[in-house]
């Protein structure tokens, strides 16, 4: 079961995972949606979509039930906490506390929410939970404080779960992506919502401080962040089927370029000298 398969890795994993013969339950925001559509198109009739809120309790309880009545007494193999969202990156002085919560909801307190629910089949098949972290949430990267601190929060939750789920042979994973081009860099519509709240909340003396040629650089750095993303998720996928499948998968996966050098530099040198870097 996977969670976030509308756009991006998450709707590239369904269709991978479906290409290699799984039995995919592939959770959506909008059952109704172009990504939902295309799915069911494209994909075998083993694959189910399912409408999945991950921050609507009521939607995650609908999905095990039905997931469980699918699979039974066998259990479901693996659970990959996909779904997230990015929110406008900006500096953590000037962004809206809503995006500190929205952050939060979703890519944390959602993902605990699915996990928690769907461990008892889990456990009955000593599967794997693997968890959709990012590259900021190992290491701090300017601009991404609401992403980074949720995605940081859902890595911890990740170790902590690997230690204490191993008595039932369950085995967790968090997966730490370097940018990819994915649907989690949202629309100019949904952009200009967020950019005209930041805006209209700022206390002029904060305005003041950063000024108005530095405010207006954020949508330049937000229309180029794109073109700095692989296009190829093939590496993401990789590190997704491995943590699946692997007999021994490692507790945390560094996939794309660039992933895996700065948490070393970070883990490694002076705190200055990551600054620095």
């Amino acid at each position: 079961m996977l969670s976030g398969s509308d756009t991006g890795i998450g709707h590239a994993l369904a269709k991978y995972l479906d290409s290699l013969g799984f039995v995919v339950f592939a959770g959506v925001l909008n059952e109704d949606g172009p990504g939902a559509e295309e799915l069911r198109r494209t994909c075998s009739q083993r694959l189910s979509v399912l409408q999945l809120d991950i921050t609507n309790a009521t939607q995650v309880k609908e999905a095990y039930l039905t997931i469980s009545e699918k699979v039974q007494n066998a259990g479901l193999w693996g659970v990959v906490n996909n779904a997230g969202i990015l929110g406008f990156p900006a500096d953590g002085e000037l962004l809206p506390m809503s995006t500190y919560r929205h952050c939060m909801e979703v890519n944390f307190f959602g993902a605990v929410e699915v996990s928690k629910t769907f461990l008892p089949l889990l456990r009955k098949s000593q599967g794997r939970l693997v968890n959709m972290s990012s590259m900021a949430g190992g290491i701090p990267l300017p601009r991404y404080a609401a992403y980074g601190a949720s995605k940081a929060a859902l890595s911890m939750f990740s170790g902590v779960m690997r230690q204490e789920l191993s008595k039932w042979g369950i085995k967790v994973a968090a997966i730490h992506p370097s940018g990819f081009r994915t649907g989690i860099q949202g629309t100019a519509e949904q952009w200009d919502k967020q950019e005209k709240e930041l805006m209209e909340n700022l206390p002029a003396d904060t305005r003041q401080a950063y000024g108005e040629e530095y405010l207006l650089g954020l949508r330049n750095y937000l229309l180029h962040l794109p073109s700095h993303c692989a296009p190829d998720l093939s590496p993401v996928l990789g590190a997704v089927l491995h943590a699946l499948l692997a007999r021994r998968p490692q507790g945390l996966y560094t996939p794309g370029k660039g992933a895996y050098v700065p948490l070393c530099i970070f883990c490694c040198f002076p705190l200055w000298f990551y600054d620095f870097f």
